[in-house]
C-alpha cells in the first residue's frame, strides 16, 4: 500500500471502531480537510476493496474493514507504556493470592475490568510437577480431606470416604511420612517409589503403611493434568452489535461455556515465544458465531515452570491500543509473582 492508501485505511478502521457503521468516502474526505476530494478517496477505497482490505455490505453503503484491514491497522500502532508503579500495583495485587487457581481467576477479572472485553486466563500444569507437601484432615462420617500442593503452586483437594476409620494422629503420621521422604520429588517419581514400597510384603504388617495404601488407592498424589481455565465478562459482548441473530448469539454463549472450546482458542498462543503478544482476527474457524471476534493474548511462563496463557476476546472493532497494552502489562505482572 502507498502511504496515502494506508492513511485512508487506518482512518476507515478507526471510524468503524467508533461507530460500527459502514464508512462513506465523504466522511473520510472531511478528515482530510478538503486536500483530497471524495472522488479521490473513492478511488483509493476501490483499490483497497480489490486488495481485500474493505468490503461493501450493500451497493449504496460505505465500506467495512476486513480482518486483513484490522491486521494492518494493529501492526501500525504504537503502544503506550504503563508506568512502573502501575505494573508494581498489578504484581502486588496478584502476588497476594496463594494459589495458581486464585491468580488465574483474578487475572481474567483484571483483564475484563481494564478492557471491558472478555478476560481469559489458563494455567497449563506440568506433566509431573514437584511435590511441596500434603495435608490430611479427618472429617465426619469416615471421610478424609486430602490436599496436595506442588512447587509450582498448584493445589488439589479431594474428599474420600474410607471403610475403616483413620484417626487424626494416624493421618498426621502418614502426612509426615510423605512430606519427610518425598518433598521436592517429581510427583511421577513419588508415585513410582511409593507404589514399590507399598507392594512390599512388609507393608502388609505395618498398620500405618496399610492405611497409606488405602489413601494412595483413593487418588492421593494423583493431581491429573487438567488446565485451570477462567473466563470473565462474557456479558460484555451484549453491548456490541456483532450482527448476529438471537439464535447465533445463543450459540456463541454456549460455545464460550465449553471449557474445551476456550482451551482450543487459547492453544494457538502456546506456539508463541513467552511474552510475545499475538492478535487473531475473525475466529470463524472455531465457531461460525465467532466470525466478528478478535483475540489478543500472550503465553506466560510462571515460576515453577508452569505455562499460562492470558487473552482478551472481543469484537474486531475493539480499542486495540487499550487492549494490547492491558494484555501486555497484566501478562508481565502475572508472570513475575
Amino acid at each position: 500500500m502507498t502511504p496515502r492508501s494506508k492513511e485512508v485505511l487506518y482512518q476507515i478502521v478507526e471510524a468503524y471502531i467508533t461507530t460500527g457503521e459502514p464508512v462513506a468516502s465523504r466522511s473520510v474526505a472531511r478528515r482530510w480537510h478538503d486536500t483530497l476530494s471524495a472522488a479521490s478517496i473513492r478511488n483509493v477505497m476501490a483499490g483497497l476493496d480489490e486488495e481485500g482490505y474493505l468490503s461493501q455490505p450493500h451497493t449504496s453503503a460505505g465500506r467495512v474493514p476486513t480482518a486483513k484491514a484490522f491486521h494492518a491497522y494493529v501492526e501500525s500502532l504504537t503502544l503506550r507504556k504503563m508506568a512502573t508503579a502501575e505494573i508494581e500495583r498489578l504484581r502486588s495485587e496478584i502476588g497476594k493470592l496463594d494459589t495458581v487457581e486464585q491468580r488465574v481467576e483474578h487475572t481474567s477479572r483484571m483483564l475484563t475490568e481494564m478492557t471491558r472485553g472478555v478476560g481469559l486466563a489458563a494455567a497449563i500444569p506440568q506433566r509431573s510437577p514437584a511435590l511441596d507437601h500434603v495435608e490430611l484432615v479427618s472429617l465426619p462420617a469416615g471421610r478424609v480431606l486430602m490436599v496436595v500442593m506442588t512447587r509450582d503452586q498448584q493445589v488439589r483437594n479431594r474428599v474420600v470416604t474410607l471403610d475403616e476409620p483413620v484417626s487424626s494422629d494416624e493421618l498426621a503420621s502418614i502426612r509426615n511420612y510423605i512430606n519427610d521422604n518425598f518433598a521436592g520429588w517429581m510427583l511421577e517419581d513419588v508415585r513410582r517409589d511409593l507404589g514399590a514400597r507399598l507392594e512390599q510384603a512388609s507393608a502388609t504388617y505395618d498398620a500405618l503403611l496399610r492405611k497409606l495404601t488405602v489413601l494412595y488407592s483413593k487418588g492421593l498424589l494423583d493431581l491429573g493434568s487438567t488446565p485451570e481455565v477462567h473466563m470473565e465478562g462474557a456479558s460484555n459482548l451484549f453491548a456490541v452489535d456483532l450482527h448476529l441473530t438471537k439464535e447465533k448469539m445463543r450459540e456463541l454463549f454456549r460455545a464460550l461455556e465449553e471449557k474445551k472450546r476456550i482451551l482450543e482458542i487459547l492453544d494457538r498462543f502456546l506456539e508463541q515465544p513467552p511474552g510475545e503478544i499475538a492478535v487473531h482476527m475473525g475466529l470463524g474457524e472455531m465457531h461460525s458465531s465467532m466470525r466478528q471476534l478478535a483475540l489478543i493474548g500472550l503465553p506466560v511462563t510462571l515460576p515453577g515452570g508452569m505455562s499460562a496463557v492470558i487473552a482478551v476476546l472481543g469484537p474486531m472493532r475493539m480499542n486495540y491500543v487499550r487492549v494490547i497494552s492491558a494484555v501486555q502489562h497484566v501478562g508481565q505482572a502475572f508472570g513475575s509473582v
